[in-house]
């Protein structure tokens, strides 16, 4: 219902906007709202910024984390699993906590109101991820990585030709949900962000809000287009979401 009326709102003319009773469904499509909210504003500049962080951010966080997975996974080493339990435990700091250290940081690499912020520590890993994809490769058999061996493989070789096809489902699931997190981001940017031409959409989306909070149907109009994107991504990754879900919570 609520995305019924998101987009019913966004297609309705200014008349039909309040009216009482609501009318449930418009008497004429107006597409053209669509076009005019999105040209209001440099829109284009901030979905391209948007896309730069989330692919950038996606393909950090595959190649970080499953490396850091299969090293947990796999290796064994003195400290590994105190180790791991110090990778958890950063899960329950929250952001607010780090927030302003981490400015701080940026600051003085002089990133501010750059896309680095945002890019940059998404190439070091996540904890959430990191078990995830540890998980999941603990359920793929040793033997396989033993066969590779004698083979004369590697273990990074091992890594890419064996881990990796297997890990696709993890991978993917990882891969939906970065692209969640990073495309409906608002505070990182507003943070680390000053310039309106390194906006993301959702920080494009705060201040067309805030000059044009009365024109609800140019307001639904773009919260339709930003919300189509992971829409339609975890739609066609639900299946593996599901799978990916089922082998974390086997032992």
């Amino acid at each position: 219902m609520p995305f019924y009326w998101l987009l019913t709102t966004a297609l309705k003319s200014p008349e039909e906007l309040y009216m009482f009773p609501p009318k449930w469904f418009p008497s004429e499509f107006h597409f053209e709202n669509f076009v005019s909210a999105w040209t209001v504003q440099p829109f284009n500049v901030y979905l391209k910024n948007s896309l730069l962080v989330t692919i950038l951010c996606n393909i950090g966080s595959l190649i970080s984390s499953s490396i850091v997975a299969y090293g947990f996974a796999r290796f064994q080493f003195k400290g590994r699993e105190i180790l791991f339990l110090v990778v958890l435990a950063t899960m329950m700091i929250p952001w607010d906590v780090t927030m302003i250290p981490l400015y701080m940081e940026f600051n003085f690499l002089g990133w501010i109101n750059t896309l680095k912020p945002l890019i940059v520590p998404a190439w070091f890993g996540s904890a959430f991820y990191i078990f995830l994809l540890r998980q999941f490769i603990l359920t793929i058999p040793r033997e396989l990585d033993e066969a590779a061996r004698m083979d004369g493989a590697g273990d990074l070789k091992i890594f890419v030709r064996v881990i990796v096809p297997l890990l696709m489902p993890g991978l993917i699931l990882v891969s939906v949900f970065n692209m969640l997190g990073t495309w409906n981001d608002y505070l990182g940017p507003l943070i680390f962000l000053n310039d309106a031409s390194q906006y993301t959409l959702t920080l494009g989306l705060a201040q067309f809000k805030g000059v044009r909070g009365v024109e609800m149907d140019s307001i639904m109009a773009i919260t339709a287009i930003i919300c189509l994107p992971p829409l339609a991504v975890f739609f066609f990754a639900q299946k593996y979401i599901v799978e990916e879900i089922a082998h974390t919570a086997i032992k």
